[in-house]
């Protein structure tokens, strides 16, 4: 009977996957026009692309069913992790800057009196269906009745363990916070009822005391298979009175170029990135960093501070559970980074992020 369960989760999965690296073969009906706008660099006038010539390409859709459905390498997850919730501060003032990772994508960042949510999934599913599709083996670190009043969301592309609706009705009603996105997203939300700010990359937005930029990073959107790209996908910068944040989103390493870019905005005292989701690796290259191609990205930006995200929640990928975090570990041992400057924290735990960087160890 497991193994029946174990080959039938694999085969769903394994459809999943074939559907989004093939939109041309279910039904044009499912395709959804999200920005109309003139054509750019990384616009052609109907679908958004990564403009960089030398990025990996994601493999063919055949190849890709062939090889996920074989399940070679795929780890077994725990049904559940145990997780204790955490009640945050209500506001942080002033220059201190308090960091909780919730789960997945969703980091609560609060500091100069502002409390910042990214990418927030409180459902118990990453899926268009509440009964498939990836279920969340850790609940929220935060209960949703404990979250503080949110004042910004970011929310990086339109996936639906980035772009929950379920939650962000939720936060829309309670808060009516702003919630800057980039191109396309803003549709989705305001067919939902929840306003939303969407710009360009490069485009800033106003957020009280601090500022919002929509960066360049690499990956793609979808959410009925066949309207992929129609919409934009990007990272974060945001700048606050106590320092600057880097949130990367959802993202692949590419040719490295919009990290370059992302740097030109520092210094920063955080930067939330991406380890997780990441085998294997030739299906998933293209579209998410593994835990060295992170640290590539850290020691660009050379924040004060990084944490670890998009790993250990929903399973996504093939990689063990707590791989991600363990690789991480063994990356900033042999770097010889001062301790805690990348971490990975457990769901609900909180931990300051510190003014001065910690100079114990050379990032580069």
């Amino acid at each position: 009977m497991r193994a029946t369960l174990r080959w039938l989760g694999t085969t769903l999965l394994s459809l999943a996957i074939l559907l989004c690296f093939a939109p041309t073969l279910v039904p044009p009906f499912l395709d959804r026009i999200y920005y109309e706008g003139p054509a750019s660099g990384h616009y052609d006038g109907a679908r958004f692309f990564n403009p960089d010539p030398d990025a990996p390409r994601p493999p063919r859709p055949g190849s890709v069913f062939t090889r996920m459905l074989r399940a070679e390498g795929r780890a077994e997850w725990p049904a559940q992790v145990p997780v204790t919730p955490t009640v945050p501060s209500r506001r942080i003032a002033g220059n201190d800057m308090r960091v909780t990772w919730i789960g997945h994508a969703t980091v609560l960042v609060q500091t100069a009196g502002l409390n910042i949510l990214t990418d927030p999934i409180w459902s118990e599913r990453a899926s268009p269906f509440s009964f498939a599709g990836p279920r969340r083996v850790r609940v929220p670190g935060v209960r949703f009745e404990d979250l503080p009043r949110i004042d910004l969301v970011l929310v990086s592309h339109n996936h639906y363990d980035h772009l929950d609706l379920a939650t962000l009705r939720r936060l829309w009603a309670r808060d009516r916070p702003l919630i800057v996105t980039s191109l396309g997203n803003d549709t989705i939300l305001r067919r939902a009822g929840i306003d939303a700010q969407a710009r360009d990359w490069g485009g800033r937005v106003a957020a009280g005391s601090a500022e919002v930029i929509v960066e360049r990073n690499h990956h793609w959107g979808s959410r009925w298979f066949t309207d992929r790209n129609r919409a934009l996908w990007s990272a974060f910068t945001v700048r606050t009175p106590a320092g600057n944040i880097f949130f990367a989103g959802d993202t692949g390493w590419g040719d490295g170029a919009w990290v370059r870019e992302a740097a030109r905005r520092g210094p920063y005292r955080l930067a939330i990135l991406p380890i997780g989701a990441y085998a294997p690796r030739d299906v998933m290259e293209a579209n998410h960093l593994n835990p060295e191609e992170a640290m590539r990205v850290f020691v660009i930006l050379d924040p004060v501070q990084a944490i670890g995200m998009h790993w250990g929640t929903f399973q996504l990928t093939w990689e063990p559970i707590d791989e991600p975090r363990q690789r991480l570990a063994v990356l900033s041992r042999v770097r010889g980074l001062a301790p805690g400057r990348f971490v990975t924290t457990e769901a609900g735990q909180a931990f300051s992020v510190p003014l001065a960087p910690q100079r114990g160890a050379n990032a580069r």
